[in-house]
């Protein structure tokens, strides 16, 4: 059973920076494609950054520039570099596996950009 667990989220000022770490259980890790997704107040889950097998990867326009995705395939680990924020920022981070048509989601983590 795949579990994965986020953290690293808290309080920080526009401008500022968080690292956020994904630890998931299991043995599929390193075959699935790893996303960070992100849900503010009042609006729709989007998808934040997205790391295939291949380490090639995808941003949310929004977030480019600021944002680095990467993964520890030997420690089960993601993370999310997130730099220069802003309070448009402010959300839930949630961490994501998708493995052939399976997707695994955790029980995300509170960013909130403010002053």
């Amino acid at each position: 059973q795949v579990q994965l667990v986020e953290s690293g989220g808290g309080l920080v000022q526009p401008g500022g920076s968080l690292r956020l770490s994904c630890t998931a259980s299991g043995s599929i890790f390193r075959a699935a494609t790893m996303g960070w997704y992100r849900q503010a107040p009042g609006k729709e889950r989007e998808l934040v950054a997205q790391m295939r097998i291949s380490g090639t990867s995808t941003y949310a326009d929004s977030v480019k520039g600021r944002f680095t995705i990467s993964r520890d395939n030997g420690k089960n680990m993601g993370y999310l570099q997130m730099n220069s924020l802003r309070p448009e920022d402010t959300a839930v981070y949630y961490c994501n596996l998708l493995y052939f048509s399976t997707v695994y989601w955790g029980k995300g983590t509170l960013v909130t950009v403010s002053s």
